[in-house]
């Protein structure tokens, strides 16, 4: 477990993107049993609220004429719509929790990453990646909870969203879910050279995530 740090120290922001089926949602809260001080970042969304679910836990739900006030008003770090749903980030919730010098998580889509990135450059960024596209669609049909079309279409999106992964600081290639975990932690406790975006062999395997 990483050590508590000072607590005048600015917190730091932790930008985790996948595709669909990637199983980021399981490793980011496996990560966070481990690591204490992090803390996760609640987005704003357009979307209907899940039976388990509850608002302010998962989501801040919101109708579209008041997420795109809050849009124009500035009061997002990032925005984006996924499957015919917007979601979004606060700014404030960001500026609060790194000034209190905490440490927070946003997972998010690649194109609110990049939105983050490009307002907070010094936030670490990790691209998480299925170790195959067979193992990708597996994973989608083994939800149960998706029709065939929208199967068709989250695999159509996650071969672009993996065009994107050379856009992050570090790359781990979710296989075995223990050693995914592992290096998520290394990352973020300032370890994770071995993970970086730019290693040796990581273009090979995600050109064959292109191709069926």
């Amino acid at each position: 477990m990483t050590k508590p740090r000072n607590i005048k120290q600015p917190g730091r922001l932790f930008v985790f993107a996948a595709p669909s089926g990637a199983g980021k949602t399981s490793l980011v809260r496996a990560l966070m049993e481990e690591e204490s001080q992090l803390q996760f970042s609640i987005s704003y969304t357009t979307r209907t609220k899940r039976p388990t679910e509850k608002e302010g836990h998962d989501y801040f739900f919101v109708d579209k004429g008041t997420f795109d006030r809050m849009a124009k008003n500035g009061e997002f770090l990032e925005h984006a719509t996924v499957f015919d749903n917007s979601y979004a980030t606060s700014r404030e919730q960001v500026r609060k929790a790194t000034e209190a010098g905490k440490d927070l998580i946003l997972e998010i889509d690649w194109q609110g990453a990049r939105q983050v990135r490009k307002a907070m450059p010094e936030s670490v960024s990790v691209f998480i990646l299925p170790p195959s596209y067979a193992a990708l669609e597996q994973r989608l049909r083994s939800r149960g909870t998706d029709s065939e079309e929208v199967i068709q279409r989250r695999l159509r999106d996650a071969v672009t969203d993996m065009s994107h992964w050379k856009d992050y600081d570090y790359v781990v290639v979710n296989d075995d879910f223990d050693e995914s975990v592992a290096a998520l932690r290394a990352i973020v406790q300032g370890k994770g050279g071995p993970y970086r975006s730019n290693r040796a062999g990581l273009r090979e395997i995600t050109a064959a995530l292109s191709r069926k």
